[in-house]
């Protein structure tokens, strides 16, 4: 098959994680890095052996097929949109805009031009995942009626070397780790039909314990902390929990409850994980298999399988019509709180096809 150009525009700590994956996959082509500061680009490119250019530049390079978008969440839409218009298919980190407005635009300025759209998360597509949703559609625990998704930690200023921009428009918990879990219970179960939720915002400020900032203050502009009920349009429903303000708990990331059994899934934001299964009147057991990209940190598979689908004329799994829902149920969480009511969500995203084939 031939390979796909891939130019990375964002060259901060995620970068890293992308670049390293990428030699699992040999139909992209890694072909320039670029950032607003060049010398994190240098440094980038130097450290993977890529070229480093300007944005221009790689926008401008033919052989680049494949934008990757890795800038923070607040430039995602200007420099996705940027993109497109010089006729290249973008795959950006989450969230695919910071507001659904953003995100809209982007899909349709792709759609106008015929060119595709892909977004994080990609965990989902990791063999842990996939096994949970083949024991899922399998039957394993009968018809799905509801599930929990936990994702409780203290805050990224205890680790992030810059942790601002999750306080910012964009960031907090919702916005940030809720894409994992969001996109996988999607994969799971289907779309989201309604939430209804609560948000709260306990502290205006943050103090930085990570080096190089420590003792740095940070302003707070966005909710910390949620607690929402989903309803699928399957029926099944799923109550979510996503903060920055808790510092100890014993909740497992994601448990689906279904007619005749259980499902404990791993982390969504990793790949990989013990899969766990109740059926009815058994015990819990740890599901075996044997399944691709479930043993390292494959974050760039989602690039991988748009650029096979550019090559196989099929549509990409971690698409924009995914994520645009995904961020859809995610605003839902401040309106539904705002509002005191129930909201219904408009996107219908299909359900991304499972992942068999090694990509």
């Amino acid at each position: 098959m031939e390979r796909v150009g891939v130019g990375v525009i964002g060259c901060g700590v995620i970068s890293a994680a992308y670049l390293t994956a990428a030699r699992h996959f040999p139909v992209i082509d890694l072909r320039a890095v670029a950032d607003l500061d060049p010398a994190a680009a240098a440094a980038r490119g130097a450290e993977f052996g890529i070229p480093a250019v300007t944005i221009p530049e790689l926008l401008a390079d033919p052989s680049v097929e494949i934008v990757l978008n890795l800038t923070v969440p607040k430039a995602h839409a200007a420099v996705s949109l940027q993109a497109i218009e010089a006729g290249k298919h973008v795959h950006s980190e989450k969230p695919l805009g910071i507001s659904l407005a953003e995100a809209a635009r982007i899909v349709a300025a792709a759609e106008a031009r015929g060119l595709r759209v892909g977004c994080a998360p990609d965990t989902f597509l990791g063999g842990a995942h996939q096994e949970a949703r083949r024991l899922i559609d399998a039957g394993a625990i009968g018809t799905p009626v509801g599930g929990t998704a936990f994702f409780l930690c203290p805050g990224h200023e205890r680790w992030h070397p810059a942790p601002a921009f999750y306080y910012q428009a964009g960031g907090g918990p919702v916005l940030d780790m809720g894409p994992y879990y969001i996109t996988d219970l999607v994969n799971l179960l289907g779309p989201v039909a309604e939430v209804a939720a609560m948000v709260s915002t306990p502290r205006a400020e943050r103090v930085v314990t990570s080096e190089p900032l420590r003792g740095t203050a940070i302003p707070v502009d966005v909710p910390t902390h949620a607690a929402a009920t989903l309803r699928f349009v399957s029926g099944a429903v799923v109550q979510v929990s996503l903060s920055f303000d808790v510092w100890a708990h014993r909740h497992v990331p994601l448990e689906i409850y279904g007619t005749t059994g259980s499902l404990i899934v791993p982390d969504p934001n990793w790949f990989g994980g013990e899969v766990r299964l109740f059926e009815a009147d058994g015990a819990w057991r740890e599901v075996e298999h044997h399944r691709r990209y479930a043993d390292d940190n494959y974050r760039i598979i989602g690039v991988a399988d748009m650029a096979r689908a550019i090559r196989e004329d099929r549509p990409h799994r971690a698409s924009g019509a995914l994520a645009l829902h995904v961020l859809e149920v995610m605003e839902a969480f401040a309106r539904s709180s705002d509002a005191r009511r129930v909201v219904e969500i408009a996107t219908r995203p299909q359900r991304p096809a499972p992942l068999e084939e090694v990509l």
